[in-house]
């Protein structure tokens, strides 16, 4: 009970809010339409106001059911998270989080391998350009485009990573020197460090004032470059499976100055009850990415 209000009421008032109807609700719950209507009128009266707009076909949250759904949806989804923080450590589940286009270019691939050396394994990942703080249980461990800090985390270089142009094999016939890319349509990564400005000093000539089209993320952009679109200046790491394919190739590698820089890390708390997963991950990540171990402090 809360303030006198059953727990069980607002779970149905959320799942009728959700839904749009009592019927749905319902059906999510395995109870009668009438009980969720009855359970919805008990908890107006209780409260002391009305929580939906009711018509013939349809309900609608009021005001008030509007504020109510507002904190009863953030109770639960808080709710939610701790349940799964406790269950995933009680269960063999590995909680990751990761920079999208190593997420989508490498880990993706390789990922059954290490689902078979460990069977009865859930992994779940999450992607996106935010690091994750570790302060709310929510990841295990957090693969970083970048280099983040923290003194209370264990963070692993995974290698250097070289960066050159990209492009598909018809259009690398005519790129035999650096300068043949000055009329070509480059493709731009908005979220990369390494971009054709660096490139193009490195190799003495001034990149070209505009490109022909950017992505924000380096798993579009080597798709781009794989469908002829123009070249892109990418990871040869995370168009592996491309350059593999023969979907991509690197036309001036071994004739320019190319760029080398880690680009990735993986880091996770020193501490915590899935360390011993972790630290499998890491491992079988390492061998995959023929990264050593690092040294112990």
């Amino acid at each position: 009970m809360l303030n006198g209000l059953s727990l069980s009421a607002i779970r149905i008032f959320e799942a009728a809010a959700r839904h749009g109807t009592f019927r749905a609700a319902a059906s999510e719950l395995n109870l009668s339409p009438s009980a969720v209507s009855h359970a919805i009128v008990k908890l107006e009266r209780d409260l002391g106001t009305p929580l939906f707009d009711r018509s013939a076909r349809a309900i609608r949250l009021t005001g008030d059911g509007e504020i109510l759904m507002r904190h009863v949806s953030a109770a639960f989804e808080e709710l939610r998270r701790g349940v799964e923080s406790v269950s995933a450590r009680r269960s063999r589940l590995l909680r990751l989080h990761s920079a999208p286009s190593f997420a989508a270019q490498i880990l993706s691939p390789r990922l059954p391998t290490f689902l078979a050396a460990h069977p009865g394994l859930e992994v779940r990942i999450a992607a996106s350009t935010e690091y994750v703080r570790f302060v709310d249980g929510e990841f295990d461990a957090d693969i970083v485009y970048g280099k983040p800090s923290g003194d209370h985390l264990v963070i692993e270089p995974l290698g250097e990573e070289l960066v050159t142009p990209l492009c598909a094999p018809e259009m690398a016939m005519g790129i035999r020197v650096p300068s043949d890319l000055l009329t070509r349509i480059l493709i731009r990564s908005d979220n990369k460090r390494v971009r054709w400005p660096d490139w193009f000093a490195a190799n003495g000539l001034t990149a070209p004032a505009t490109q022909a089209m950017s992505f924000d993320r380096s798993f579009l952009a080597i798709a781009a470059a794989a469908d002829g679109l123009g070249v892109a200046l990418e990871s040869t790491r995370l168009a592996q499976r491309e350059i593999l394919s023969g979907k991509l190739v690197a036309p001036l590698v071994g004739r320019t100055r190319d760029l080398r820089y880690i680009g990735h890390h993986l880091c996770y708390p020193k501490s915590g009850s899935q360390r011993r997963l972790v630290s499998a991950f890491a491992e079988w990540l390492r061998a995959e990415l023929g990264t050593p171990a690092p040294l112990a402090e």
